[in-house]
């Protein structure tokens, strides 16, 4: 491939392309590359969940208890809702396997669900789990999964929806957002698919998925054209047999991975390649990643880094030290992509819209400071603050451990500074005057991948 369609495969499929890594995927083909980062995937995280973040809070406890035990438990779900977020980051950090990161984050932007909603870090962690189980293995597996998951159903009011009284909003978004797509289905469609699902729930002591047939309606229904006694795993299903669905998530993994416009051409040979596989994701990205329209020089830098393959693609690429997380969890939600956190059901809409006034602002500055974190210490008016709530105290603790060294990070390039400029760009400088890696991440083009 060379060092430069190395450099393109590494930071498309994961956050960074260290000096080594380019140098172990130049010399392979574009096949055995791709081959070789499918082979390299992981289905359960490197790092354990935070102390706490698993343990389910039964809805009862809140109801039963007096205000200053209602008051320490929200306490509680807030700072294991910020450990959560923090140990993802660590894992993004700590992973030998980017692109399982990078997909576990693509699917939890598909089947969205929010810590606001859900308030349960136990509930999101294990479906942070599930997402990262599935993550390259069977769409069809994926979708009966997460739409059974505890989360999801809390999310999207699954769990309340009974006989008589269906509620139609998992019904909408499994079509609308996770298979078919807008306009491809009709809204009888949706009132007769809500009622196929109810009797799907939560076991509140447990917070795990329990099937209670008392509310199920067993009358039939008829979905897409489909006639029958149809329960929620039978409408999954005639979704999956819908051409559409295939084509839905493929042309939202081209958008992810190559380009903001798919090949109308390429993604229907794709799509067919998917479904003729059993929907088996990998199938669907390996082809995608092997197509001629991922290495094309126009898709080179068309793409917009999300905050996360920003914050932790730098943080990687110049090897910097950061021992807590957390306040790399409060930078990305202030640059519009809090994790656990979608904005709404659609998820974060991604591309040019990461991009504003605002952000790109702190985008800036981020990468501006970060490189001098060897130049400046934590300040005294922060060392002699009053007193503080331990999250404040564990944000500046965190902020205190940071540490970054220009010398070691140059140190490999040493005889080869022109490979600073083609490790960190997508493409070529807008103005470069020297092999600075601090002027080169302020060079517009560092936004870009």
């Amino acid at each position: 491939m060379g060092p430069g369609e190395a450099r393109h495969l590494l930071v498309r499929t994961g956050f960074e392309a260290r000096i080594a890594d380019i140098d172990a995927y130049a010399p392979l083909t574009r096949e055995a590359a791709v081959d070789r980062l499918l082979g390299g995937v992981r289905t359960t995280a490197s790092t354990p969940f935070p102390q706490g973040t698993l343990d389910w809070v039964a809805p009862r406890r809140f109801r039963e208890a007096g205000p200053d035990e209602r008051r320490r438990l929200r306490q509680q779900l807030v700072e294991r809702g910020i450990a959560l977020k923090a140990w993802w980051i660590g894992e993004m950090l700590a992973t030998d396997s980017p692109l399982t990161e990078r997909m576990t984050l693509f699917w939890h932007n598909h089947f969205t669900s929010s810590l606001q909603k859900v308030r349960s870090s136990a509930l999101m962690a294990r479906q942070n789990e599930l997402l990262r189980r599935h993550a390259l293995g069977s769409f069809a597996a994926l979708l009966h999964a997460a739409s059974k998951d505890p989360a999801m159903l809390v999310y999207l009011d699954g769990a309340r929806s009974r006989r008589g009284q269906p509620n139609e909003n998992f019904a909408r978004e499994v079509m609308e957002l996770f298979t078919l797509g807008e306009g491809r289905y009709t809204e009888q469609d949706v009132k007769e698919a809500a009622r196929a699902f109810t009797g799907w729930s939560v076991e509140p002591d447990s917070g795990e998925y329990r099937w209670r047939p008392m509310l199920h309606d067993e009358g039939d229904k008829r979905v897409l054209g489909y006639f029958g006694n149809w329960r929620g795993e039978d409408v999954l299903d005639i979704l999956l047999a819908e051409p559409a669905t295939a084509q839905f998530v493929v042309a939202k993994l081209w958008k992810e991975f190559v380009s903001p416009q798919p090949d109308a051409r390429e993604l229907a040979r794709i799509a067919a390649l998917f479904r003729s596989s059993g929907y088996q994701i990998r199938v669907a990205l390996r082809e995608l990643l092997l197509s001629e329209a991922f290495w094309a020089p126009q898709n080179r830098g068309a793409l917009v880094k999300s905050p996360v393959e920003l914050v932790v693609g730098t943080l990687r690429e110049f090897d910097v030290r950061v021992p807590d997380p957390m306040p790399f969890a409060f930078l990305l939600r202030a640059l519009g992509e809090d994790l656990f956190s979608p904005p709404n059901v659609k998820g974060w809409p991604g591309g040019e819209a990461w991009i504003n006034s605002s952000t790109l602002l702190a985008r800036k500055q981020f990468t501006e400071r970060l490189l001098r974190v060897d130049e400046v210490r934590m300040t005294p008016a922060m060392e002699t603050a009053g007193p503080q709530l331990p999250l404040q105290r564990r944000f500046m603790q965190a902020i205190a451990e940071i540490e970054f060294s220009s010398a070691a990070w140059r140190a490999p390039f040493r005889e080869r500074e022109d490979m600073i400029p083609l490790t960190l760009l997508a493409l070529p400088a807008a103005a470069r005057k020297s092999f600075d890696p601090r002027e080169l991440v302020a060079d517009p083009v560092y936004q870009l991948k």
